[in-house]
This record gives C-alpha cells, sequence and structure tokens, in this order.
C-alpha cells in the first residue's frame, strides 16, 4: 500500500529530475515552443518541494492536490494548468484514504489523464504530455517500471509527429522531428514512481 509519505517522495524525486533535466527540456522546448518549458516547470517543482516540507499532507489525495495548487499558481504558460489539472484531479479521485493500492493509483491516474484531455483538447498522436501519460497508464497495472518505460517510449515516439494541439502545432510541418518537452517532462514525471518506490526500500 502507498501512504503519504510515498508520494511525498514522488513528488520530491520529480522535482529533482526536472531540476536536473531543466535544461534538455528547455532545449527541447526551443525549437517548438517558447523555450521556457524546463524553467516554469523548475520553478513550480520547486515550489511543489518547498510546500512539502513546510507542510505534511496527511493522505495521498492530499499530497497531489497541494501539489497540483502549488503548480498551477507558480508556473507561466499552459504547463501550469495542465499539471496541476493533473496532479489535482489524480488527488481528488483518491480521496481520503490514508493509503492507497497501485491499482487504486492507476484509476486515479487515469481520471487526472482524462482532465488534462478534456482542458487542453488533446488526444493521443497530437505530439503532447498525453503521447506519454497515456501509454503510462495503461502500463501501470504491470507495475512501476513498466509505466516507465512506457511513458518514455511514448515522449521518444512524438518525434516524427506532427503537433496538432499546443504552441507547437503553429509550426505545422516544421513541429516534425522534434520530441516534444510535454510527453519528455511527463516522462520524467512517471519516472518519480518508481524513485519513490526504490527510496521506500532502502
Amino acid at each position: 500500500m502507498l501512504d503519504a509519505d510515498f508520494f511525498r517522495r514522488w513528488m520530491t524525486a520529480t522535482a529533482m529530475s526536472v531540476d536536473r533535466e531543466a535544461e534538455r527540456l528547455t532545449a527541447l522546448d526551443s525549437p517548438i515552443g517558447d523555450a521556457d518549458h524546463g524553467s516554469n516547470l523548475q520553478r513550480g517543482f520547486t515550489a511543489v518541494a518547498a510546500a512539502l516540507e513546510k507542510e505534511a499532507p496527511a493522505t495521498p489525495g492530499a499530497v497531489l492536490i497541494l501539489a497540483g495548487r502549488q503548480l498551477i499558481s507558480t508556473v507561466g504558460g499552459a504547463s501550469g494548468p495542465l499539471y496541476g489539472t493533473l496532479l489535482r484531479r489524480t488527488g481528488k479521485a483518491l480521496g481520503d484514504d490514508g493509503e492507497v493500492s497501485e491499482g487504486q493509483l492507476a484509476e486515479a491516474l487515469r481520471a487526472g489523464v482524462d482532465a488534462v484531455m478534456a482542458l487542453g483538447g488533446a488526444a493521443p498522436g497530437d505530439k503532447t504530455m498525453i503521447d506519454a501519460l497515456v501509454p503510462a497508464v495503461d502500463a501501470l497495472d504491470a507495475g512501476f517500471g513498466a509505466a516507465r518505460a512506457a511513458a518514455e517510449e511514448g515522449a521518444l515516439a512524438t518525434t516524427p509527429l506532427q503537433a496538432r494541439k499546443g504552441r507547437a502545432s503553429y509550426l505545422g510541418e516544421r513541429s516534425i522531428g522534434h520530441q516534444d518537452p510535454g510527453a519528455t517532462s511527463s516522462a520524467l514525471l512517471i519516472a518519480g514512481l518508481c524513485e519513490a518506490e526504490e527510496a521506500a526500500g532502502e
């Protein structure tokens, strides 16, 4: 079972990964976006980590709702509302339980991804964060490692696609040949689940 500590570790691990990969995320965003994806997310997840140090939400859902709120209030552009919606909706779907199963997390995360698709109007194949998140959620039943691999494959698979949503869609065919930064950062979020699980076993 996964408790609030696990979810705090997940958010902290993601913050560290985003911090490490911020320059690469911005480099990916440079040819097809506003060249600020890395710095925006870095600011947001730094705020999440700081908030979780200050507060200690007692349930998994409360951890994610707090994280989502921080991202919405600190991240500019589209990333804040999208990531904030993902985490808040997932948190709300988990409810007030003090511990949740991996199956409950998978169901809640699917609700979060559905909320992101509704907000942004994106579907798989549109070259967005959805291309990493949907395969990850589909693979979660097989474990966190399988979800991480699916998210990373999904992010890589955005390279040959033409963007149909978001800032990159304005470029039309010129968006082809670039890996989507949102899908790449989403893969970091999913990878954070493995890091949180590994930290629990130490």
